[in-house]
């Protein structure tokens, strides 16, 4: 991926939109990265994976409660203390 600093982006702003619809484009700014440019298209792939990955969890999560694998949070909190206080010893 090729790395503009913030100052440059700025300055060749166009150029950055032209090279963001064919590969990301990272901007750093004091030497740390801040941002990446990426497509329009780019984007909305990634946000439907998003999407996806989210409903995968939560359907795991629903066959979980279906199936009974589940804790109420006072059982949930008592084995956390006990992990906690075995840890310390």
């Amino acid at each position: 991926m090729e790395i503009l600093n913030a100052s440059d982006a700025k300055r060749e702003f166009g150029e950055l939109l032209l090279k963001a619809q064919y590969a990301p484009v990272g901007i750093n700014k004091n030497g740390k990265p801040v941002a990446v440019m990426v497509s329009s298209t780019e984007y909305e792939a990634m946000l439907l994976l998003k999407e996806q990955v989210l409903q995968h969890e939560i359907d795991l999560g629903m066959a979980d409660v279906q199936a009974g694998r589940v804790s109420d949070g006072g059982e949930v909190m008592q084995r956390l203390r006990k992990i906690v206080t075995d840890a310390d010893l």
